[in-house]
């Protein structure tokens, strides 16, 4: 597999200050081009609001250099402290409940490396939050307050049916100002902006800034369809150009997350490249496709299941593999021990190979 880019750890300076920014919104986007509700959002931001949380973090002080990440584009860099100075040790962030007994969504890098999660919610109310589990590859976490009534909640629903162009509303904590709405549309679906294997973000033009990490997005019902992650933003604030995890993934990984604290994930064993120009055009394709096979690790699922050094993976399971990303994903969302078919080209014909995959653990990643 190809390597995978870990979240930077989320200090104070840290959350507030990005290139690619955590991204601490509450947005609405209206699913199936739905139109903006007569009279605007007003009624539906009171709906939601209160289940939207502002997230405090302590952690221990660390040069800000040890946070950013050396292969991400320069323009999707988070912004940190400056001549690597020591971060502050405080971090803001937002997050949204999603359980009457307390369970709260947010980013991967709001909480990582955090020794005391403080939560307020919108009416004023603070809880001291715990971590339940946290997922670099995916930028999310779970955390869980303990208080002695039901809390107000907010529910997920499908991103499978936003459309470029919905509308979408933002509500979150951005700059630590706490309560803040934005307005914006779908600009579009399944974006790669190579932080990870498991990139396919929602872009939306609704102003998100720093501090919004962590916040939902939601559609003109109220439903939560992404988590907001990050933003582009050469100057500091929103231009425009924002990312949300899609409500799909997120609802795996919190049900995998809430369930032990961690992330069970198929692993395969191989590490890949694209299909040339060259070797799409000797096969026929109009673009290349597949991922091209490297190297197999020895004893790896791959291995075992006779795939050998250039292969073209076509499809895993199910999963046409177009892009690299789509082999990946298929791989990590399969249950450890699960068996497979893998069709490849070898030599101009295919070949159908069974694959029981294993389970990924950090130094596979």
């Amino acid at each position: 597999m190809h390597s995978v880019l870990t979240k930077p750890t989320r200090t104070a300076a840290a959350a507030l200050t990005a290139a690619l920014l955590s991204a601490t919104t509450l947005t609405v986007a209206p699913t199936s081009a739905l139109a903006v509700p007569a009279g605007g959002y007003a009624d539906l931001v009171e709906e939601v609001s209160p289940a939207v949380v502002f997230i405090e973090v302590t952690g221990k002080a660390s040069p800000a250099s040890d946070h950013v990440p050396q292969n991400i584009p320069p323009q999707l860099r988070r912004f940190f402290d400056d001549q690597g100075r020591s971060a502050p040790a405080q971090g803001l962030g937002s997050g949204f409940i999603i359980s009457e007994d307390g369970k709260i969504v947010t980013n991967h890098h709001v909480v990582d490396g955090a020794e005391k999660v403080s939560v307020k919610l919108a009416d004023g109310r603070r809880f001291d939050a715990e971590v339940v589990g946290s997922d670099p590859m995916t930028d999310i976490a779970v955390l869980k307050v303990t208080a002695d009534v039901d809390l107000p909640t907010v529910s997920f629903g499908p991103s499978t049916d936003l459309r470029v162009g919905d509308e979408v509303v933002a509500v979150g904590n951005p700059f630590g100002l706490g309560g803040t709405v934005t307005s914006g549309i779908v600009s579009a679906l399944s974006r790669d902006i190579r932080s990870g294997p498991f990139d396919d973000f929602i872009q939306t033009d609704a102003a998100i800034n720093r501090g919004n990490s962590g916040g939902p997005l939601f559609d003109n019902a109220g439903n939560v369809i992404g988590v907001n992650t990050a933003i582009i933003s050469p100057g500091g604030g929103s231009v425009g150009i924002g990312f949300a995890v899609p409500s799909d993934l997120v609802q795996m990984i919190v049900a995998d997350l809430a369930d032990d604290g961690q992330v069970a994930r198929g692993w395969l064993g191989v590490n890949i490249r694209p299909m040339t120009e060259e070797v799409a055009n000797v096969l026929g394709y109009d673009t290349p496709k597949g991922a091209v096979v490297e190297a197999v690790s020895p004893d790896s699922p791959a291995a075992k299941a006779g795939l050998r050094r250039g292969d073209i993976i076509v499809s895993f399971g199910d999963t046409d593999v177009v892009e690299l990303r789509d082999l990946t994903r298929a791989v990590a969302t399969t249950t450890p021990e699960a068996s497979s078919k893998v069709t490849v080209l070898r030599r101009g014909a295919e070949v159908t190979l069974d694959v029981t995959v294993g389970t990924l653990k950090p130094n596979d990643a």
